[in-house]
């Protein structure tokens, strides 16, 4: 237990001061990509993996880690390339997103890099649409590409947008169309299931990308003098995100007289012990895993009753 929570004080050093750890690795060619290492359970060369019949072609097959079967993505090939070889020169990065378990397979795995969300940041204009990407940066010289993985896992394997029927009740839904929402994330996909999920809620949605932008939004209405928590039922933010992360943002919230009681959800595909004391660090009212539309619509409506 020690080691845990010495790993755990570890990783809060990390927390308001807006940094991460990246994982870099290559997929087929020269280019460097970046994974968050809160995100990464292990590294491993690829395993034997066990074909699933009529799987998507992304999903290489299962393997049996550590007594669970995970099944393991092609990143390469889920990106819009021609895939790597499943072979003991290839290797595995087991994550978690979402609370789910899934390996990517990539050709070669490099280091871990400390870096500044400030230096992370948006792709760049003209990158088009369908790109896989959620951010950029630099490393000694090096173009890193961070890749979208909720939009690879919303491909391979989408998941119900729906909200179960009883969660919102008629008169919370009349009560919910005069308020307004904020959200924060800078997956467009994450953006859209957050949006979707609110608006049959009955409240209106502001989604902006990042927590920076979120910031400036936010200092503009307080020198307007209007005060967040009137203006907002709540906040809901990722916490990856470029320029300024999700704990960060929080921090400087509770930081400021003129904001500090708008009401703030961290929502997150990151999960376990790490998050959970790094939300209470920075003094988020709750944490919430992606993406699980029963339950953050439930956040709100408890919101509202409380509200209104």
């Amino acid at each position: 237990m020690a080691g845990v929570m010495d790993s755990v004080n570890q990783r809060t050093q990390l927390v308001g001061q807006n940094r991460l750890e990246l994982l870099l690795f290559r997929l087929n060619g020269k280019q460097l990509y970046g994974i968050n290492v809160f995100k990464v359970r292990e590294v491993l060369q690829c395993p034997k993996l066990t074909v699933l019949p009529k799987s998507n072609p992304v999903v290489r097959g299962v393997a049996n880690i550590r007594g669970a079967t995970i099944p393991i993505l092609d990143l390469d090939m889920a990106t819009g390339s021609v895939g790597l070889e499943a072979s003991t020169d290839t290797f595995v990065i087991i994550t978690e997103y979402n609370t789910k378990i899934q390996g990517f397979l990539v050709h070669s795995v490099e280091r871990i890099v400390n870096m500044n969300w400030e230096e992370i940041h948006p792709p760049p204009r003209g990158t088009g649409r369908d790109h896989y990407l959620t951010a950029v940066t630099r490393v000694d010289n090096q173009l890193v590409e961070i890749i979208d993985v909720e939009k690879i896992l919303a491909e391979v394997a989408p998941t119900s947008e729906a909200i179960s029927v009883g969660v919102v009740d008629e008169e919370t839904h009349s009560k919910a169309v005069s308020l307004r929402v904020l959200t924060v994330d800078d997956s467009s996909v994450a953006r859209k299931q957050v949006t979707r999920c609110l608006q049959t809620v009955g409240v209106e949605v502001v989604a902006l990308n990042d927590g920076r932008q979120a910031l400036e939004y936010l200092r503009k209405l307080v020198d307007e003098g209007k005060r967040p928590e009137d203006e907002f039922l709540m906040l809901i933010s990722d916490i990856e995100m470029p320029e300024m992360d999700g704990y960060t943002l929080t921090a400087e919230i509770r930081s400021d007289p003129r904001m500090q009681k708008l009401h703030v959800i961290l929502h997150t595909s990151l999960s376990g012990v790490f998050n959970q004391a790094m939300v209470k660090k920075v003094g988020a009212d709750d944490f919430l895993a992606k993406f699980r539309p029963d339950d953050l619509a439930a956040r709100v409506v408890d919101r509202i009753k409380a509200a209104v």
